[in-house]
């Protein structure tokens, strides 16, 4: 009788409440998934959210729409590439469209450039929303991680200035960068961290040929966004004027 009851209950709830919040499902063109870029920018979306997202092939099942009909997202392979929300109900879509839109999910796909040229350019002005992204995590925990992974070449606060590799910027450094947030969030892919970085369930093992040349950092997801919360108020440095850099 119980398992009858709740069998009841369970059918008369709406879709939406037997959705898995941690999971979206995305339709995209052919056309659009073999230029690379989904595979590049939805491991960042899923780092920066815990949301992991699911490429459909059944338009009619998925919770976001990636084609020709909806808001414009971005240009690129032949076409402006348009985001159509299915599930504006779902709190993990939601997140999706929110970085998609935001400065942050645009420069993630801009910066994909397989051959050294980038293939995306954001669409036009004002067709773009610009949505301040929150940071969650631990930055107690984030000042540690920095401490225990980062300061054989960085100084990470006041008491570790003047270690680590005299070439390379301190943390507080880097904070007075305009595009922090997104150099500290795809640091792995950048160089030379992607030679010995590895982001648990993110990034690919190194090559059997290629191994880390040093000790490699190692990081869950988790940790990155605790070390981002350490780093979004840890106080930049005071460089006396803008910094300029290329």
């Amino acid at each position: 009788m119980l398992i009858r009851v709740l069998t009841s209950v369970l059918i008369c709830l709406p879709l939406g409440a037997l959705a898995d919040e941690k999971l979206v499902r995305l339709h995209a063109p052919e056309a659009l998934a073999e230029t690379g870029v989904l595979s590049y920018i939805l491991p960042r979306f899923s780092l920066k959210t815990q949301v992991r997202v699911e490429k459909v092939s059944d338009p009619a099942v998925a919770d976001v729409l990636l084609g020709n009909t909806g808001s414009a997202l971005f240009e690129g392979a032949g076409q402006v590439w348009k985001l159509e929300v299915i599930s504006p109900d779902h709190p993990g879509t939601e997140k999706l469209a929110k970085w998609l839109q935001s400065e942050i999910g645009q420069r993630a796909v801009a910066g994909y450039a397989p051959e050294g040229q980038a293939l995306f350019t954001p669409a036009e002005p004002g067709e773009v929303e610009v949505v301040e992204v929150s940071i969650s995590g631990d930055a107690e925990l984030g000042h540690e991680l920095a401490y225990a992974k980062c300061v054989r070449c960085h100084a990470v606060d006041e008491a570790t200035r003047g270690s680590g590799i005299g070439s390379t910027p301190s943390f507080g450094v880097l904070r007075t960068m305009s595009d922090w947030e997104v150099r500290f969030t795809t640091f792995y892919t950048l160089k030379p961290h992607a030679a010995f970085t590895q982001i648990t369930g993110v990034t690919d093992p190194f090559p059997p040929e290629l191994p880390s040349p040093i000790v490699p950092i190692e990081m869950s997801p988790n940790e990155l966004q605790a070390m981002l919360a350490y780093i979004a108020v840890m106080q930049p440095a005071d460089l006396g004027k803008p910094l300029e850099h290329q």
